[in-house]
């Protein structure tokens, strides 16, 4: 059994259908998050984002550290719904957009054995929202587990060697999540999963026509999802543990 960074977690989110709606709402989640992280005294750094035409988030990887912090946050995996009346819309229609949040604990990559001819090692200029260059230098870094197809990058730090640390962090947290859901017991057992399950929802953030944020495992709610969204976890957080 690999032992589990538990004073680290890595945030991802990626927005699901629905264009520029759906990266807003992502890029709403990824607020929250760090808020939350202000509010806790928790540490918050973006290792890698993909940004849509109009600035919102098509996809971020995030490392937070405070105290047990992967202990606390890894039931707010899963699709997270919200509705409201589209700020994109001409007409203001009311819209629905999913965006999935998985938290995953770190594993440092040498207490993982991985097969170096099963990777593909890409180098990539920085960029910053909108897509622009900001380091004119390829330090980025992308690695791929070609048997499973799982990719991950890393543009945060200054050196490509640093980010090639990292970035197998990553892989090597997402791989052995990816070996506990198959019930692999090695890695040539993963199989390529092109198409994201979103599943169904594991919490709903209405903002139209009425205001309410419910956690469907847990029951928990809110009144408030301007504070929610700014943050305020606590309730949702406290059922969790239940």
């Amino acid at each position: 059994m690999l032992d589990y960074e538990h004073n680290t977690a890595l945030l991802y989110i990626y927005a699901g259908a629905g264009g520029v709606d759906a990266q807003d709402w992502a890029s709403m989640l990824l607020k929250m998050y760090h808020k939350l992280a202000q509010k806790k005294g928790w540490g918050f750094k973006i290792l890698n984002d993909s940004y849509g035409e109009q600035g919102g988030i098509k996809n971020v990887a995030v490392e937070m550290t405070g105290p047990n912090i992967y202990d606390i946050l890894k039931k707010e995996s899963g699709v997270h719904r919200l509705v409201r009346m589209s700020p994109f819309s001409s007409k203001g229609l009311r819209h629905t957009s999913f965006a999935l949040v998985e938290f995953l604990p770190q594993i440092a990559a040498k207490n993982f054995q991985i097969n170096p001819n099963d990777l593909r090692i890409d180098t990539f200029r920085s960029s910053g929202p909108g897509g622009q260059n900001v380091n004119k230098l390829e330090s980025a870094v992308r690695i791929t587990h070609i048997p499973s197809g799982i990719a991950v990058a890393v543009q945060s730090e200054r050196s490509q060697a640093q980010n090639k640390e990292k970035a197998m962090n990553l892989l090597t947290s997402r791989l052995a999540q990816k070996m506990e859901e198959q019930k692999a017991k090695d890695l040539s057992e993963l199989k390529t999963q092109v198409a994201i399950e979103w599943g169904s929802q594991i919490r709903s953030y209405v903002l139209n026509p009425y205001q309410m944020v419910k956690d469907h495992r847990t029951g928990a709610k809110s009144s408030q999802p301007d504070k929610v969204l700014e943050g305020d976890l606590d309730k949702f957080l406290e059922a969790e543990k239940e």
